[in-house]
């Protein structure tokens, strides 16, 4: 037997596992591509940007500059994560060209997520950055904004959404981090201004059953529904603005050190970033069936921010996505066993309208019976919730249909999930999941699912050890 410590709240869980398990860590079971110099390499990329003539040549003394950067949720804070290394360089460019410094503005893009606080972005941009360009001209987008443009729907039926500001820029730039997401793919490239810079009805297009609960939804692809709808609505985006972005993507490694930088228009970038990130994300283990139980731990508190493990609602997300990260090492019907404290501590201040979505998506079959009810428009329209998250730092309320979208996909594709440890075994089945006392019981009884012999796959750190990879068989 082998012993495992898996992430359980604040502390971890001890087991214990048959040594044919799969025991999944960075360092041991995969390594990523080589770090390179993240300076130079923005340099080079910026030099010869894809599609585009160099930024100095593009600016003028009159031209109007939004830089468009991720949130808190991804992409380090170290003293070399992608956007303290590619903001200073890429203004330093623009002043070469002659913009000038009043004309340029950062635009921090988080979508639904809460919008960043000044002790955020002096934490993950920097002092020196911040104070150049803070209060007038560092601001949150608001995906509740009455002046978005919005450019109705593109050829697949989705809603297309565009904050003005970064619109109606000379140069609307824009800065992703490329690495493997159950969310379309890969993150950055169209993703980062789909989610990033649009309004709520524009995401809920994609963030919804109708894409989540496909097959294609799981796993890393560039070819997925989801992506597809990434690029159209993008492409929509810049038709409707007039102009494209210009995009300045870094491929990141498991602690969020850059692999690879490209730069210049968003197709051209996703093209030339993927083939790196998919030698990163997608690993390849030596087993020669997919396994029957996928074993992990949820701590209490991760990307989403605090109680990401104990909100009923986060954790199912996270059990969704890490089903997705591992599914083509996985089988169908499988059963994954999570340990979580599933105390029910939904962090009203900073998801203010998790509680009452939970409580409404109760009084239904299923979660897409809930997403498509009068319940659920009622909460994602809420002026409370709404006025909350443009105001006071929370969590958009359609963030919360969004989660339980991908946190319903085990119930889709799994045998069953079994919550290890829930100190309120309530809110684990209010998700549709199975409560058990040990690690052990749970185990036992996702032998009598799967069958007596089962093969295991654990990944204990999924959560707290970096960026995830996605696995698959050799």
């Amino acid at each position: 037997m082998q012993e495992v410590l898996l992430d359980y709240g604040d502390n971890r869980m001890r087991i214990e596992l048959p040594d044919s398990a799969i025991v999944v860590r960075h360092g041991k079971t995969y390594t990523d591509p080589t770090e390179i110099d993240p300076y130079e390499a923005t340099r080079k990329a910026l030099e010869n940007p894809l599609g585009f003539a160099p930024l100095r040549e593009l600016c003028g003394p009159s031209k109007k500059v939004i830089i468009g950067f991720p949130d808190r949720v991804k992409g380090g804070v170290h003293a070399k994560c992608h956007r303290k290394v590619t903001i200073p360089i890429l203004i330093e460019e623009l002043l070469k060209g002659g913009t000038k410094l009043e004309n340029i503005t950062l635009l921090c893009s988080p979508g639904l997520h809460r919008k960043n606080t000044l002790e955020e972005w002096y934490w993950y941009l920097g002092k020196e950055i911040v104070d150049m360009f803070w209060p007038g001209r560092l601001i949150n987008h608001d995906a509740e904004a009455s002046d978005l443009c919005n450019y109705g729907t593109d050829e697949m039926g989705n809603v297309v959404q565009c904050n003005r500001m970064i619109a109606e820029a000379d140069i609307p730039i824009v800065i992703g981090h490329c690495a493997g997401n159950p969310y379309g793919g890969y993150s950055g490239g169209y993703k980062m201004i789909v989610t990033g810079l649009a309004g709520w009805r524009s995401i809920a297009s994609h963030h919804c059953p109708g894409t989540m609960h496909r097959k294609d939804w799981l796993g890393a692809s560039t070819t997925s529904y989801m992506r597809k709808q990434f690029k159209s609505i993008g492409q929509a985006m810049e038709k409707g603005n007039g102009k494209p972005f210009f995009g300045v993507d870094a491929v990141l490694g498991q602690f969020s050190q850059v692999l690879e930088v490209k730069a210049g228009r968003l197709d051209l970038v996703e093209e030339a970033t993927w083939p790196v990130a998919d030698r990163r994300t997608n690993i390849s283990l030596d087993i020669k069936e997919p396994a029957d139980i996928l074993v992990i731990g949820l701590p209490r508190n991760f990307h989403y921010g605090p109680g990401m493990g104990t909100n009923p609602i986060l954790m199912s997300l996270a059990i969704g996505g890490q089903l997705a990260r591992c599914w083509h090492a996985f089988r169908e019907g499988g059963v994954i066993v999570a340990a979580s404290v599933c105390d029910g501590w939904f962090n009203a201040n900073w998801f203010p309208s998790y509680a009452e979505t939970y409580e409404k998506l109760q009084k239904y079959c299923t979660a897409a019976e809930f997403l498509t009810s009068e319940d659920a428009v009622g909460i994602a329209t809420d002026t409370e919730y709404c006025f909350k998250y443009s105001n006071y730092y929370t969590y958009h309320p359609f963030h919360a249909m969004s989660m339980i979208s991908g946190g319903s996909t085990p119930q889709q594709w799994t045998g069953g999930v079994f919550i290890v440890g829930p100190r309120e075994p309530k809110y684990a089945r209010g998700m549709g999941f199975i409560p058990v006392t040990t690690f052990g019981e749970a185990m036992e009884r996702a032998k009598k699912i799967v069958g007596s012999n089962p093969k295991i796959l654990c990944t204990p750190e999924c959560f707290s050890g970096g960026v995830p990879v996605h696995l698959r068989i050799k």
